[in-house]
């Protein structure tokens, strides 16, 4: 079945340049609840990230770049395939309710969930397959735990991680609620491991990221490393917390010092892949992009406001560091608006992929942006959570509509949104409600099923 899906997605691909060394590599590192402050170059004094200061040194950092989503789920979602997750059904992802919270499914897949990613939507891995690439994932995949959503399926010809968050096992601390089950580890579509040490998550994948790295050196590969961390339960190695010991800022609170250890180890991870690119003699022409899955839960957005789960700009403004010594300028900065869902079609370009006929996606091509300093592609910029529009930026412009109050900003003079000034331009805000009325009807009438499975159940290992 697998086999036949790679043939059928290849069909409606054609290459458009001839030889692989004209085609980049591409990495991309993935992280779980960083805040736009959590990196040093973003400001952060409260984390120590010298590999990545030095792989913005050596790119740009993109200072407006947006995830389509405050929370893992539909982010991931939107990552993957382009597509804001109301146009694939994934902004309320899971099939499960959980009365006692809210009568609403839960907005991110859960442990045995009958809902996922379709396997028939188009994924950056299958585009990248289709143009001759190999495909590595390592980490957290989040868009279905149920065989025929696994990274296996969607393009991925490796995968070593968690089909989910690291905190859903029997220690949540509402799991007198959720009751759920023991946390797998998985390779490919094999559990092996149940509940394993979050404290060396990070350095498990970066291993697994390397080891890929050195056997593909010779061929073009796409690597997705989507690392569990800084989500909670907040987790580092003893030897980097031995290590960071005399690093750490001064000014680090105790409540934060874990915190601040897990990013110094993603740092590290960073670190550790950009070191094997270079050894291998591939970093001139691999494109790396760091950025997160959405905003906060625990460290700092500054000088934005809100956090994961919030559509002001803290919880989908993240921070992101891009790096290509070929063709982006080193120590550039962009404040053009891009998204996550402009990696597909960015790529799907650059590995000379020509996307199916008809295929609807909400990405653009930001190569223009990245390379030639052109304006962004995007005229405006959707902002919603929960199945819910809240907001739309246009240009400098912001308006968010939440139970039908109206809050207009413009953030270049105000990008921490404090400052309504709604009803100083009513013409503006008229515009821009039009626009999300547009967008919403656009939805509802374009959408494309989640994929669904019936009868879910949870992984488990395979007694021998």
């Amino acid at each position: 079945m697998k086999k036949i899906k790679t043939l059928l997605i290849a069909a409606l691909f054609s290459a458009t340049l001839s030889f692989a060394s004209d085609k980049p590599n591409f990495v991309i590192i993935f992280t779980d609840d960083q805040g736009y402050a959590d990196l040093s170059c973003f400001g952060g004094k409260h984390v120590f990230t010298p590999n990545i200061d030095q792989m913005a040194e050596e790119g740009a950092r993109l200072t407006s770049f947006y995830v389509a989503a405050p929370l893992c789920t539909p982010s991931r979602a939107a990552l993957m395939t382009g597509c804001y997750p109301a146009r694939i059904d994934m902004d309320v992802p899971s099939s499960i309710t959980v009365k006692e919270i809210n009568e609403k499914p839960f907005p991110v897949c859960l442990a045995g969930d009958g809902r996922g990613l379709n396997p028939k939507e188009l994924t950056i891995a299958e585009v990248a397959q289709s143009a001759g690439y190999k495909t590595g994932m390592f980490g957290k995949w989040h868009l279905g735990d149920q065989p025929q959503f696994l990274p296996t399926r969607q393009g991925f010809e490796e995968f070593f991680g968690l089909p989910y968050s690291h905190d859903i096992h029997p220690k949540h601390p509402r799991n007198k609620i959720f009751k759920f089950p023991s946390l797998p580890l998985l390779e490919g579509e094999t559990v092996i491991e149940m509940d394993p040490d979050a404290n060396y998550l990070t350095r498990r994948i970066t291993e697994r990221a390397v080891d890929f790295i050195q056997r593909n050196k010779d061929e073009n590969f796409f690597l997705y490393v989507a690392h569990p961390l800084p989500h909670g339960p907040l987790a580092a190695s003893p030897e980097i917390k031995k290590e960071y010991a005399s690093k750490m800022p001064k000014s680090v609170k105790k409540n934060m010092r874990l915190f601040s250890s897990a990013i110094y180890e993603l740092d590290w991870s960073v670190g550790e892949i950009l070191k094997a690119l270079k050894e291998q003699g591939i970093d001139e022409n691999t494109i790396v992009l760091f950025t997160s899955d959405n905003g906060p839960a625990k460290g700092s957005a500054k000088p934005l406001s809100g956090k994961k789960g919030k559509t002001l700009e803290g919880g989908q403004r993240v921070p992101t560091v891009i790096r290509w010594p070929k063709k982006i300028p080193a120590g550039s900065e962009n404040d053009k608006v891009l998204t996550a869902m402009d990696v597909l079609p960015t790529f799907a370009k650059l590995a000379g992929a020509k996307l199916p006929e008809g295929l609807v996606i909400d990405g653009k091509d930001m190569l223009p942006t990245l390379v030639d300093g052109a304006e962004s592609p995007h005229e405006y910029f959707f902002y919603a959570h929960w199945g819910v529009l809240e907001g739309v930026r246009w240009k400098s412009w912001k308006l968010r509509v939440i139970d039908g109050k109206e809050a207009l900003y413009n953030l270049d003079e105000d990008v921490g949104e404090k400052k309504n000034v709604a009803a100083d331009h009513p013409e503006i805000v008229q515009q821009l409600k039009a626009v999300m009325q547009d967008w919403e009807k656009e939805m509802e009438e374009n959408v494309r099923p989640a994929g669904s499975v019936e009868n879910p159940q949870p992984l488990t290992m395979v007694a021998e």
